[in-house]
């Protein structure tokens, strides 16, 4: 099965896991096959955390978008690496603050695209690309950004658990910059991922998610260097932290037993 958006073409392969759809499976999600579950399985023998980890990774995401919507008046979205659509969707969080936000979903993976329409169907104000999120001149070029999206108004980037998938070679730190200098001031980043001070724990991830992905991963960082994400923004309070304790809504969350590896980073202003 193949699935085209912005003229890039993608096969569903069964036999290899998906970021997204483990990350589906990880939430409770039924839109994923024997071998991202049997994948995901294989990484809690290793960080049993990793179940309430994604969890509250999503429910970090939740509340950076409904805060900038409510709080900051950012009604436009864009959604780098936006995953499988789940419960309270970034759209459905913004659009409650006002039904006119505009959202931009972007993944390279073909169910990602074909969910997608359907949420085109019910929602004129929200789009989904399927698309490399490094290749950020297309993604702008793209109709549904340039329909959607006011280059003269803020807009929140989002980047929230996918730089991990990104290799160095890639220069993640240079992808949130290069999408920085075409939003407006005032204009938000929400950034966080997987880091570990653990060395044996962070190559033995890496190599395994390298390898059951085929390549499509990056690698587990350090705290100082997602930090290097957020070079020259402002950040906002309560600054770069693990992301359940960004601004929680209740204690009552999931929460991690251990912390073998976390989710970290946090929300700034672009300047």
């Amino acid at each position: 099965m193949a699935e085209t958006g912005e003229g890039t073409s993608y096969d569903i392969d069964v036999n290899v896991p998906s970021v997204a759809r483990m990350y589906d499976y990880a939430l409770g999600g039924k839109d994923n096959y024997a071998v991202d579950r049997q994948a995901f399985d294989q990484i809690e023998t290793t960080a049993p955390s990793t179940r309430p980890l994604a969890l509250n990774n999503r429910r970090f995401l939740g509340r950076a978008v409904r805060i900038l919507a409510e709080d900051y008046g950012v009604r436009q979205f864009i959604d780098h690496g936006s995953g499988l659509p789940t419960q309270d969707n970034v759209h459905q969080i913004a659009q409650r603050a006002d039904p006119s936000a505009g959202v931009v979903y972007i993944d390279n993976d073909p169910i990602v695209l074909a969910h997608g329409r359907a949420l085109l169907e019910e929602n004129d104000r929200t789009a989904v690309i399927q698309a490399d999120l490094r290749d950020t001149d297309a993604i702008f070029a793209s109709e549904e950004v340039t329909r959607l999206i006011d280059l003269s108004e803020p807009v929140a980037a989002l980047f929230v658990s996918v730089l991990h998938c990104i290799p160095d070679a890639d220069d993640p730190a240079g992808l949130v910059a290069r999408v920085a200098e075409r939003l407006p001031s005032g204009s938000f980043l929400v950034v966080n991922q997987l880091v570990s001070e653990d060395a044996g724990l962070r190559q033995e991830m890496t190599d395994f998610m390298l390898t059951s992905t085929q390549g499509n991963w990056g690698r587990v960082r350090q705290e100082h260097e997602v930090r290097r994400f957020f070079d020259g923004f402002e950040i906002l309070d309560p600054g770069l932290v693990e992301i359940s304790t960004w601004r929680p809504d209740t204690d009552l969350g999931p929460k991690q037993q251990t912390d073998e590896w976390i989710e970290f980073g946090g929300v700034a202003r672009v300047p």
